[in-house]
């Protein structure tokens, strides 16, 4: 999809009129004065009309962002089988609803037939001078990098193994302009990476630790922002093996939070943010085979911490670990890690929110919530008292990597806290990052969950705000 600030508003064969106050009518082409007059007279619930004669889309905005990405994603389902568009928006509004239009112009057809690829996809946008040419590169770069990731999450474990992930991350990266490394499973043996070594013992495939990192000459931050992403490519369970309906069915989604992290860190590069920001991702199946790890297990960490395995299926804390721990040698001025972590996270807060808690002052916790309103990726703040980490001591190690029956999301977040030692934010994502329907500009599937968050945060704190 192209978006451009120009175009023949009266030639168009589609024409999309964005209206706001009556007073917009003064702009608008005489042509159309009075049906937009009619049109902003009518009921208030009346937000869209058509008029077939001269094709034309009459669209209400709202003063609500997220409103206006939702009108935005139920004007491109009327105009997505067209060539083109012709966008007369209203001030401020236009962004959202060119927004919400861009997100929506997705589809994951790889494996469809040829005769399927690409059918009912937008190729051209024309907005007027209402959104300027850095607001159309920013959409378009949110749009690569989310749609990116929607692509890694709704990949299927046939093709994206830890180290066909790597690869395409690597790529990515490439393209941005960002440093990448792969760390191989000879280099996480001499690491000591017992966390995700463990983790990848029952798989024929070998994991990954994959280190990004975009350091531009003008960093507002002399320490850098560390992500890491819990990159388990699929997730069976392992021994501790789950039920297949409605639980194993979607496990090729488990590797979201590290889709999240490398999307989120290419927009950040693409943009030009002045940050430097670091993107960790250890990757890895889970599964039953070989000398697949067990309850009972006692692994040693990286950081030289030893865990008490009592289910296998809390894998992910397992991975995380060992990079929140390597993130050490950056010495961060913040780490936040994002994860498809608890079934307990999901049950909490549904697919409207993620949750967020740690350890880092109650200012990186404001900016966040602020980056997630703006751009509708909304997180609910958790506690992360003491009193949950007691609950993650175990009688023969130094931990164990299950807690008890309640809680379950915070006290996987305490049991990762004991590996990190900068200030520490934890997002579990399991609620959002999967949809098994549309939601307006977020499609079914992998819906690419937090790219637009931290790029957001990382951006507003460069900008000092």
């Amino acid at each position: 999809m192209e978006i451009k600030n120009n175009g023949d508003f009266s030639s168009s064969s589609v024409r999309a009129i964005l209206l706001g106050e009556e007073a917009d009518i003064a702009n608008i082409p005489d042509a159309f004065k009075s049906a937009c007059k009619l049109f902003l007279e009518g009921e208030d619930d009346f937000d869209f009309h058509k008029d077939n004669d001269s094709q034309t889309i009459f669209v209400k905005v709202k003063d609500d962002k997220e409103k206006n990405r939702k009108a935005g994603a139920e004007l491109y389902n009327k105009v997505k089988k067209e060539t083109s568009v012709y966008v007369h928006g209203v001030s401020s509004s236009t962004y959202e609803v060119i927004e919400g239009l861009v997100l929506s112009d997705y589809r994951f057809d790889k494996y469809l037939s040829d005769k399927e690829k690409g059918k009912s996809h937008l190729e051209n946008v024309f907005v007027n001078e209402t959104i300027s040419d850095e607001e159309v590169q920013e959409l378009l770069h949110a749009q690569l990098s989310v749609f990116w990731a929607r692509d890694m999450i709704n990949e299927p474990v046939s093709f994206l193994s830890a180290e066909q992930f790597a690869e395409e991350i690597k790529a990515a990266a490439v393209n941005a302009g960002i440093d990448c490394k792969i760390l191989e499973k000879t280099q996480i043996e001499s690491l000591k990476m017992g966390g995700l070594l463990a983790v990848n013992q029952g798989s024929i495939d070998a994991p990954t630790f994959t280190i990004v990192e975009y350091k531009p000459d003008n960093a507002f931050n002399s320490k850098p922002i560390v992500f890491v992403g819990k990159g388990v490519v699929y997730d069976t369970g392992g021994l501790s093996l789950k039920p297949t309906p409605n639980s194993m069915d979607i496990m090729k989604s488990d590797m979201a939070g590290a889709a999240c992290v490398a999307g989120a860190i290419q927009l950040i590069a693409l943009q030009k943010v002045p940050a430097h920001v670091i993107a960790l991702i250890p990757a890895t199946d889970n599964r039953p085979g070989l000398n697949a790890y067990a309850p009972g297990d006692v692994v040693k960490m990286y950081n030289g911490k030893t865990v008490e395995v009592l289910n296998t299926d809390a894998e992910g804390r397992m991975i995380l670990a060992d990079a929140l721990s390597y993130a050490k040698k950056y010495n961060p001025e913040l780490v936040i890690d994002a994860a498809t972590l608890t079934g307990a996270a999901h049950r909490a807060i549904g697919e409207h929110a993620a949750i967020m808690m740690g350890n880092a002052d109650q200012s990186y916790f404001d900016k966040l919530a602020t980056a997630g309103e703006k751009c509708h990726e909304r997180l609910v703040h958790f506690p992360f008292w003491d009193e949950y980490g007691e609950e993650m001591k175990s009688p023969i190690a130094d931990l164990k990597n299950l807690g008890g029956p309640t809680a379950g999301m915070i006290t996987a977040g305490k049991f990762l806290e004991n590996f990190v030692e900068s200030p520490y934010i934890h997002l579990d994502i399991a609620g959002p990052a999967w949809l098994d329907k549309n939601s307006a500009y977020r499609t079914k599937g992998g819906a690419g969950f937090g790219v637009r968050l931290l790029y957001h945060f990382v951006k507003d704190l460069a900008n000092g705000k």
